[in-house]
């Protein structure tokens, strides 16, 4: 289990220079935009924040296959799932910013759930999702590419 998690966390390490903007304190202020839909809670139950259940649980999202949580998603997150698209923190700030345009510009149906924008701010809320939660594990032991 140990191993599980030093290897999240030099997976993170090593994500970390390419998205070195994100500023973590600054994400977890910036949260408070997305807590009216979406909440951080561990898979053993612990809620690192409290926040809305219209939109899906955040915990370990980046690294994690696009609409493969216990959610109702839209269309075009469901076709990115079937499609094997997986989070990397630039895709989250990106789908952030404008959720139909970036569903349009990857070729899948611009029918999103997601009404907010989160034109500013998104590789700091990038950064602080990606410090409390280490990346998912692919089955098998490997870890997932990014989308």
């Amino acid at each position: 289990m140990k191993t599980v998690f030093a290897l999240a966390a030099a997976t993170l390490a090593l994500a970390a220079p390419a998205f070195a903007e994100g500023d973590v304190a600054e994400g977890e202020k910036n949260f408070k935009k997305c807590k009216a839909c979406h909440m951080i809670v561990s898979p053993e139950g612990e809620e690192i924040y409290k926040g809305g259940k219209t939109g899906p649980n955040l915990y370990g999202v980046v690294g994690r296959v696009a609409g493969s949580t216990d959610f109702k998603y839209g269309d075009g997150l469901k076709e990115a799932g079937e499609a094997g698209f997986v989070w990397t923190a630039e895709e989250l700030v990106a789908y952030s910013a404008d959720p139909k345009a970036w569903l349009s510009d990857k070729g899948f149906s611009n029918k999103s759930k997601m009404s907010y924008k989160l034109k500013k701010g998104g590789e700091d809320v990038v950064a602080y999702l990606m410090s409390v939660a280490p990346a998912p594990e692919m089955e098998g032991g490997e870890e997932e590419k990014s989308e």
